[in-house]
C-alpha cells in the first residue's frame, strides 16, 4: 500500500530542503505517466483529481477509483489528493472514496466564513485521518475569479493556519492558474517572508507559467508543494497531434494517447526532479 498522507510527504520534503511536485489526473493516461515518472525518480508524487475534473467525468468515483488503484500499485509514495473543492459534500466524498488529502477552496468566501468552514472541513478530515490543503489570497487565473494582483500578507496567513489548524497552505505570491506560457513572476522575498512565520508546507499553485529557475527558487524561498496541470497538459496536446500529424490512418486512440502518456511521464520526472533539487 503506497497511498501516503500529503502532511506526510510534504514534512519530509521540509526536512530535505525540497518539494513535491503535484500534478493534476483528467484521464487514466495522466495517473499512469505520473506514477511512472515517480517510480522513475524514485521520489513521491501528488496525484491531484480537481472538482472540475470530476465535473467532467460526471461524478468523482469512477476517475478517482482508477486512481486510487493506479497509486496503490505503485513502489513509490502517492497521495490521492482532492484540488480546489468548493463544496464541502464533494470533501466528504471524497474522504469517503479513499483520498488521503484535500484542498479546500473557500477563498470565495468573506474571511470569516472560509475560517469557519475550514475549520470544520479540517476537524472532519483530520478526524478520518486526512491531510487538509487551504488557501488564503486568491491565485490568479482560476475561472476568471481571482484577481492576478492579491498577494497573501504573511501575518494573516500565520494567523488563518493557527485559527483553521490546515496541514498545508497555498499563498498567493505572484504566479496565476491556466498559462501556456512559463512567464509568470514570482515574488520570492515574500515567499521567504510568509514560510518564516507559517508553521506549516506552502503550496505554490498556477506553477505551470513558472520557468525552471524560478521553480528551483521558490522551492528554496519555502515552497513545499508545487502544483502544475496545464503545462502538462500542453505537453499532452502537442504528443497527440504530432502522432496524428505522422499518422494520418491513425484510428486507434492508444497510439495516440499512449504517445501523449509518454511525453507526459518524461516530462513530469524531469519536474520531479527538478523540484527535488536534484
Amino acid at each position: 500500500m503506497t497511498l501516503v498522507r500529503l502532511d506526510e510527504v510534504l514534512g519530509a520534503a521540509v526536512d530535505a530542503g525540497r518539494a513535491v511536485g503535484a500534478f493534476n489526473v483528467i484521464q487514466i493516461e495522466h495517473a499512469e505517466a505520473l506514477v511512472a515518472a515517480a517510480e522513475r525518480t524514485g521520489l513521491p508524487v501528488v496525484l491531484q483529481i480537481s472538482e472540475n475534473c470530476a465535473r467532467y467525468h460526471g461524478s468523482l468515483a469512477p476517475i478517482s477509483l482508477a486512481t486510487r488503484a493506479i497509486a496503490e500499485r505503485a513502489a513509490v509514495p502517492c497521495v490521492l489528493h482532492l484540488d480546489h473543492a468548493e463544496s464541502e459534500g464533494l470533501v466528504d466524498e471524497a474522504v469517503a472514496l479513499g483520498f488521503t488529502s484535500v484542498m479546500f477552496d473557500g477563498s470565495k468566501l468573506e474571511d470569516s466564513a472560509n475560517r469557519r468552514a475550514t475549520r470544520g472541513v479540517v476537524e472532519r478530515c483530520h478526524a478520518a485521518g486526512v491531510s487538509v490543503e487551504a488557501e488564503l489570497g486568491e491565485i490568479g487565473g482560476k475561472d476568471g475569479v481571482h484577481a492576478p494582483g492579491v498577494r497573501t500578507d504573511p501575518e494573516a496567513a500565520a494567523a488563518f493556519v493557527a485559527d483553521t489548524d490546515v496541514d498545508a497552505l497555498a499563498v498567493a505570491v505572484g504566479s496565476s492558474h491556466a498559462m501556456t506560457s512559463r512567464t509568470a513572476t514570482l515574488d520570492l522575498a515574500l515567499v521567504a517572508a510568509i514560510s518564516s512565520v507559517v508553521p506549516v508546507p506552502l503550496v505554490l499553485h498556477g506553477s505551470s507559467g513558472v520557468g525552471d529557475e524560478d521553480l528551483v527558487a521558490a522551492v528554496r524561498a519555502g515552497m513545499a508543494k508545487v502544483n502544475i496541470a496545464t503545462h502538462l497538459n500542453v505537453v499532452f496536446t502537442a504528443a497527440v497531434t504530432d502522432y496524428l500529424a505522422t499518422h494520418p490512418g491513425v484510428v486507434d486512440t492508444r497510439r495516440y494517447l499512449g504517445a501523449a502518456r509518454a511525453a507526459v511521464t518524461d516530462e513530469t520526472a524531469r519536474l520531479l526532479e527538478l523540484l527535488a533539487l536534484r
